[in-house]
């Protein structure tokens, strides 16, 4: 590889390559491994602290906050990067530019680059001739570029296992994989760039035109020609990653990326024939085809036989949809579980996320009972045993935006009912790793279709207030809509949860409305249930909420960006004089 280099100085600087590469894994791996052991340490915590409150209402040892650790949350877990933007997004005028990364975040990132930059540079004959610089760090960049691509690969996955053993969302690995996307990105263009500069730099040195010199090695150097087009293809996807058309053409940008990851393993593997580097691209594409295998066979698993998976879907008030999915083999059910739902006629092969708001053990109805009226919204009696079972439909609320949701919700509104059958596929279910069993105090904020992860929630608390195998004695739902036509979303599963033994001890709902027509809409049809106009001060009902708090306090929220950070923010202010943990349901792309 070493080009002009002597045979023992070329050999030296391919085993250091493939040392410093070494040291990436390992960091890495060291990284994984501490957050394991902090998981297994915190869930330890967790199972302890729900037995010893089962009995007890007071859970008054549980109320008071580590003061270290609360430093911690506060100043590091919690926090983002500057003052209070974290899940908001960030705009150059009306255009979105993404996200910032909370500090914890910020640091593994600033570490993982800085080491990264330091393996790039440390041990290159600076001194030396121009073309051995050239040269050894044309092996290096390019080295470094494939070892990152094995994290890279891992943390798109759907079925990335790091997320059930870490306790980490897929939003946040989503995030990862997007900066150490840019670091691959910036690797290989510095291997790039470096390699036609040295090729540039020989021909003038021979008298040769340096681009003609390029072009021709370009053309007659099939090592050169398939390294070229992976560059070619990994500017590519930097280039249509940018938030804006990501957001803006989603399904466009995701059929893309894929399309360049495989134009890249494939350009690679040629690039790389015959190359110490080509084990790990061999890991990188064993990840990525196993992933999908798995996801592929669940796929199969999850709809084909028994009639296949049928989506009855209705069109509700505020351009919303529910959708009851009738499965083909059931499984069971966990709050915060999300889905990915293919519907061919309307989106042919496309998939997309959507979080799971109701689960049940619905009777089998054929279309035509649909089309003449049939609620698809039955439910069974909501106790832990009944929870347990394996669940046969699972409903969601889908809100029409473009895309996908108009085209479904523009077929289910031409039908005489605005409901309509229609065969579906659905793939998972994925999350489902936050439990609330341990906290005296619950509060779940949600804003709009928000909701549907905050239900499933509620009504699993009360299951398990009613059977004595939850710590919850407080539970407080916060739901923020535009409109009180926006109940409807939820009445069936509302009426159930209403009605649950225990309900009135331990829930309490508060709907804020933003935009309500009249104030004659805004009614509070009991002490436990109110309804207010506007929108809420967060900040007072988290501080009312933690004067009244049983045992520690757990706080998520599920909503816009400017919400989470408002939660956040009210969260990080309590750390210290109490002992309240924060999740960010968001979900990011």
């Amino acid at each position: 590889m070493g080009g002009i280099d002597p045979p023992a100085v070329a050999a030296a600087i391919v085993v250091n390559n493939m040392l410093f590469s070494y040291y990436i894994l390992i960091t890495l791996g060291v990284i994984v491994i501490s957050m394991f052991i902090y998981r297994v340490a915190i869930h330890s915590v967790k199972y302890i602290r729900t037995l010893t409150c089962l009995n007890n209402d007071n859970q008054r040892y549980f109320k008071m906050s580590n003061p270290k650790f609360g430093w911690i949350k506060q100043h590091l877990l919690y926090a983002p990067l500057l003052r209070r933007r974290h899940q908001k997004q960030m705009r150059i005028g009306p255009v979105e530019t993404g996200i910032l990364p909370t500090r914890f975040q910020s640091i593994l990132l600033v570490g993982i680059i800085i080491m990264n930059v330091v393996l790039w540079a440390h041990g290159i004959e600076w001194n030396g001739p121009i073309i051995t610089k050239l040269e050894h760090l044309r092996n290096r960049s390019g080295t470094l570029a494939v070892v990152n691509m094995i994290p890279l690969v891992i943390m798109a996955g759907r079925n990335n296992p790091l997320i059930g053993w870490l306790n980490i969302s897929f939003d946040t690995f989503n995030l990862m994989h997007r900066w150490f996307g840019r670091i691959v990105a910036s690797l290989a263009i510095s291997h790039g760039v470096v390699e036609i500069t040295a090729i540039v730099v020989r021909g003038e040195k021979t008298h040769t035109p340096g681009w003609e010199s390029f072009s021709g090695t370009l053309k007659e150097v099939r090592f050169i020609t398939f390294g070229f087009v992976a560059l070619v293809a990994m500017c590519t996807i930097i280039l249509t990653s940018w938030t804006a058309f990501r957001h803006a053409f989603y399904e466009t940008f995701l059929h893309i990326h894929i399309a360049l990851v495989s134009l890249i393993m494939a350009a690679l593997w040629i690039h790389l024939d015959g190359l110490q580097q080509m084990t790990y691209l061999k890991a990188v594409i064993s990840i990525w085809v196993i992933e999908r295998l798995i996801r592929l066979s669940s796929l199969i698993y999850r709809n084909v036989g028994r009639g296949g998976t049928n989506a009855d879907i209705e069109v509700l008030p505020g351009d919303a949809m529910r959708i009851t999915l009738r499965l083909a083999r059931p499984w069971t059910f966990k709050p915060g579980q999300h889905i990915f739902l293919t519907i061919p006629s309307v989106g042919l092969w496309t998939s997309h996320p959507f979080s799971i708001a109701w689960s049940d053990n619905l009777p089998q109805h054929r279309p035509q009972d649909l089309e003449k009226g049939v609620r698809t919204s039955e439910t069974t009696a909501q106790t832990t045993d009944t929870l347990a079972l394996p669940q046969t439909s699972v409903s969601l609320i889908i809100r029409r935006r473009a895309g996908f949701t108009e085209h479904l919700y523009r077929k289910a509104l031409d039908t005489l009912n605005h409901r309509t059958p229609l065969p579906a596929f659905v793939e998972g279910p994925y999350g489902g790793t936050q439990i609330f069993h341990s906290y005296g105090t619950v509060m779940l904020f949600a804003a709009g279709v928000g909701i549907t992860h905050s239900v499933p929630f509620v009504r699993d608390l009360l299951a398990g207030y009613a059977s004595g195998t939850v710590a919850a004695r407080r539970v407080v739902l916060i739901w923020i809509i535009r409109a009180p036509e926006h109940l409807e979303w939820i009445r069936p599963w509302m009426t159930t949860i209403l009605s649950m033994p225990g309900r009135r001890d331990v829930l309490r709902i508060q709907l804020f409305v933003t935009r309500p027509r009249s104030t004659k809409e805004i009614h509070s049809p009991s002490s436990t249930v109110q309804m207010f106009p506007g929108k809420p001060n967060v900040d007072a009902l988290v501080e009312m909420e933690s004067r009244e708090q049983v045992g520690a306090m757990g706080v998520s929220v599920c909503g816009p960006g400017g919400l989470g950070d408002d939660v956040r923010a009210a969260v990080r202010r309590r750390q210290g004089s109490r002992n309240v943990d924060f999740w960010d349901e968001g979900f990011g792309w």
